[in-house]
């Protein structure tokens, strides 16, 4: 019965340990930033415009940036749609009129 207690404190020293106070709460991703950013901007476009975004300014993938943008449209209830081409990311919002 010994060698399992020693076995499973082996176990448990394996790994530091923290207050539960200093883990973070909530999902607060690499690009949360960036998508704040976008938001942000994407406030102040007029109806009928959309945000260029030049590819090479995104801090990740254009894939990573557009997942990143969907979960935190989704989460706000925000309704965006974007597109993109060889060089730029075009972000927008939706309305009901084309």
């Amino acid at each position: 019965m010994m060698a399992r207690n020693q076995s499973s404190d082996f176990a448990l020293s394996a790994f530091q340990t923290v207050r539960r106070n200093q883990i973070p709460k909530g999902r607060e991703g690499k690009h949360k930033q960036f998508v704040s950013l976008l938001l942000n901007e994407l406030h102040r476009v007029k109806p009928g415009l959309a945000l260029k975004v030049p590819l090479s300014s995104l801090p990740s993938t254009k894939a990573n940036i557009r997942a990143a943008l969907n979960r935190e449209t989704r989460k706000k209830g925000l309704a965006v749609a974007t597109s993109s081409d060889s060089a730029n990311l075009y972000i927008w919002k939706v309305t009901g009129k084309p």
